[in-house]
């Protein structure tokens, strides 16, 4: 019976509680549905995804959602507060039982942060 902002509040209060310690700005992987042990599963592959949108709209929006949600905690790089808390949500998820949406949120720290650069 959650609801979409439900499950935006959720990984938003999850990283707000993780505050500096995951060395911000972060990456957040967010896996939905399936069982919880494959959810968490989803949770480190949205991790390691390259960090593009979803390629379906309803959950590019709802990683975009996720994103200025976290940005807005003003937990900023390193902790020192600022708009950039998060530079990733990545989403990946499965099917699962209408009466359960399991949720799991894996937050990464510089590991995750990559950039590319041609010469």
């Amino acid at each position: 019976s959650a609801t979409e902002q439900d499950i935006v509040d959720t990984v938003a209060e999850i990283v707000r509680e993780a505050g500096a310690n995951p060395c911000p700005p972060m990456v957040i992987g967010v896996g939905i549905g399936g069982d919880f042990e494959y959810c968490a599963y989803l949770s480190k592959l949205a991790l390691c995804r390259e960090n593009v949108r979803h390629p379906e709209q309803m959950y590019s929006r709802l990683e975009q959602k996720m994103l200025d949600k976290i940005n807005s905690l003003g937990i900023g790089p390193q902790g020192f507060g600022g708009n950039t808390t998060a530079l990733y949500v990545n989403i990946e998820k499965a099917a699962t039982h209408i009466a359960g949406l399991p949720l799991a949120v894996n937050i990464g720290c510089h590991v995750t942060r990559h950039a590319t650069k041609e010469i």
